[in-house]
């Protein structure tokens, strides 16, 4: 911000009446010598004092209170050459104290300002139409401080030259959370996060990435697993990283099973009462890593009190088919430390 008596001499400028004395007292006008400002308003002892107005060649203007010839007190101050205005409180022709910046280019400041500058706490809208309410120091955001990006994310915390640094909590518009360190404006250091999906992770951060995120599952246990019935069981896993060791900062990844019924071709004498497959529903038939294939549609049975096929469909419309053993299976399909899905499998067999 320029302080007054600055400005640029312009051949376009306006054209003012000769240098002469100015006023001893009272209100008057006077055009200084060898200078690029007018000045029209109120005089004491021959010094600007009082109410006035100083007006620049270049079109700028600084309108308010004048003090023994200087800028001090309430007023308001335009500069042409950025389009910036200033209203509130001056010292020695520097905006100092408090008061509101309104900018060419869009937004508004309001708060706290120091030989010119954003300086203490103040309310920041900027162009695009984020919020900032929090410390600035050095004209940029410092210290304790909210933000509310147009993108719908919300954080509240720490901040080093317009920077998120030091402890934060970042909320999400999608419903993610992260609570931690922050550096250069990312995650960085001890934090966790709560990811919308439900997957959360608690340790070191680098760069904005899980230092020890896990990328591989596997399924420990039988490959094949014959469920009776309304009999419940357990499926245990393990999160591993790249190089095979257990990831133990992870947790909340779930983990998908498809039901399906096996064919069992049986002697028509036989007393054994098998699920009957719905045939109004049937699909392509999903081939297993066991030497068999799955029936992808719901499941019922003739018998009374077992599920029926709209009963059954959440658990029979699964993506991928139940594996088994420490056959490895990619991060972003599958999620979970351990699911029991009894009840809801209970109508299959495998």
């Amino acid at each position: 911000m320029a302080a007054a008596g600055e400005g640029t001499q312009s051949s376009r400028g306006p054209r003012w009446d000769p240098p002469r004395r100015p006023p001893r007292d009272g209100y008057g006008v006077y055009v200084y010598p060898n200078s690029f400002f007018r000045y029209e308003g109120e005089w004491k002892g021959g010094k600007k004092h009082g109410h006035g107005k100083l007006l620049f060649k270049d079109g700028s203007y600084y309108e308010g209170a004048f003090v023994d010839g200087e800028i001090t007190g309430e007023g308001r101050r335009h500069w042409a050459w950025s389009g910036d205005t200033f209203s509130g409180q001056f010292v020695l022709g520097e905006p100092q104290g408090r008061g509101v910046i309104e900018y060419k280019v869009g937004g508004r400041y309001e708060g706290e300002v120091s030989h010119g500058v954003r300086e203490g706490h103040g309310f920041l809208v900027d162009r695009d139409g984020q919020v900032y309410q929090g410390s600035f120091h050095g004209n940029k955001r410092h210290g304790p401080g909210q933000m509310l990006f147009k993108n719908g994310d919300k954080y509240d915390g720490d901040w080093v030259r317009d920077q998120r640094q030091g402890h934060g909590v970042l909320r999400c518009a999608d419903g993610s959370t992260y609570e931690g360190q922050w550096h250069s404006d990312v995650f960085s250091g001890l934090g966790s996060m709560a990811h919308c999906s439900g997957l959360t992770y608690s340790g070191l951060w680098i760069n904005g990435h899980p230092a020890e995120q896990a990328t591989k599952m596997v399924i420990l246990g039988p490959e094949v697993m014959e469920v009776a019935q309304g009999c419940p069981f357990s499926v245990h896993v393990q999160l591993l990283q790249d190089q095979g060791e257990i990831a133990q900062s992870e947790r909340g990844r779930v983990l998908q099973i498809s039901a399906a019924v096996r064919y069992v071709q049986l002697p028509a004498h036989s007393d054994v009462s098998f699920f009957q497959v719905d045939r109004d529903n049937q699909e392509t038939l999903i081939q297993t890593p066991f030497g068999f294939e799955c029936i992808p549609y719901p499941v019922s049975s003739p018998e009374a009190g077992v599920l029926g096929p709209t009963a059954a469909r959440g658990a029979a419309e699964a993506d991928v088919p139940l594996r088994g053993g420490d056959e490895e299976l990619d991060s972003d399909a599958l999620h979970g430390q351990e699911d029991t899905l009894g009840d809801q499998l209970g109508s299959s067999l495998f």
